[in-house]
């Protein structure tokens, strides 16, 4: 029975440019809730290489990164997102959920900003394919705002599947980068739009990696309000968790993204884990 790992470090619930430190701050405790599970795995997130950041970011936003002191975790959190992916592609994980300090999908080629250092899932997929060669990877993104420094580093990617459901509309030429707007969907509507929109196309492109790029901001009472809860997170959960077993034999990694609110963190993280770490 391979693990699910989950990615975290201790200062994640000290300092974050999220929240600068009190989000996570019922970790690392609040994993009592899941050690009970046999394929709970805890492993510390490592820094991420400088030689990787510069294949994906210019020197002047690491050396931006740097000078910020809100960033301090940001090379932990990249990290653990890359060795993540590593993980699971090898078959050293069945699954794999990662906590962050510092988020990732504002960054790009030589910007950061709302709240995001290191583009953490660009770092991972150009981490995959520098040793395992061409691979193609799909990208469901739910954090309430739009993913664009994700968007702009894989905008000539056809080999990568962006999908965002955010505030607007887009397709790209060649369907591999997609904005659905929220505007207007309930908390049903939005979850299907994951079903019958993501997962459809997924299964047509056939990735060889799924990432989930997860924002508990959306949820009611949280920074981008969008009036989801945990209800929705789960099933949310439960359709990319059976499509990765579909389509590219379980690999799925999650990654934490926006949100403030501790007890949101906290009970919104903790359920997905658990769906992930579920054996059916």
């Amino acid at each position: 029975m391979l693990p699910t790992g989950v990615f975290y470090h201790e200062s994640f619930s000290r300092r974050s440019y999220l929240t600068i430190g009190t989000r996570l701050q019922d970790f690392p405790a609040a994993f009592d809730r899941v050690k009970k599970y046999e394929n709970f795995k805890l492993i510390e997130c490592p820094e991420v290489e400088e030689k990787l950041i510069l294949q994906v970011h210019d020197n002047g936003l690491l050396e931006g990164v740097s000078r910020d002191s809100l960033c301090s975790t940001a090379w932990h959190s990249a990290g653990g997102v890359v060795l993540a992916g590593e993980m699971v592609y090898e078959g050293k994980l069945r699954n794999a959920f990662c906590y962050i300090g510092a988020g990732g999908h504002h960054a790009g080629k030589s910007y950061f900003w709302g709240y995001c250092c290191f583009n953490d899932v660009v770092l991972s997929i150009t981490n995959l394919r520098n040793k395992f060669g061409k691979l193609r990877f799909a990208i469901l993104d739910t954090d309430a705002h739009h993913g664009d420094g994700t968007r702009e580093l894989l905008s000539s990617d056809a080999d990568t599947l962006h999908f965002c459901i955010c505030g607007s509309n887009y397709i790209s030429n060649d369907k591999t980068k997609v904005d659905v707007s929220y505007w207007n969907l309930n908390r049903e509507e939005y979850v299907n739009v994951v079903k019958n929109g993501f997962c459809e196309m997924a299964k047509d492109f056939k990735p060889d990696l799924i990432y989930w790029y997860f924002g508990h901001d959306t949820h009611v009472g949280d920074y981008g309000d969008i009036g989801l809860t945990v209800n929705e997170y789960v099933k949310i959960a439960k359709i990319v968790k059976d499509l990765a077993k579909q389509i590219c034999n379980e690999k799925l990694v999650v990654v934490l993204g926006g949100g403030s609110v501790s007890y949101i963190a906290k009970e919104s993280t903790l359920a997905i884990i658990e769906e992930l770490l579920k054996l059916d």
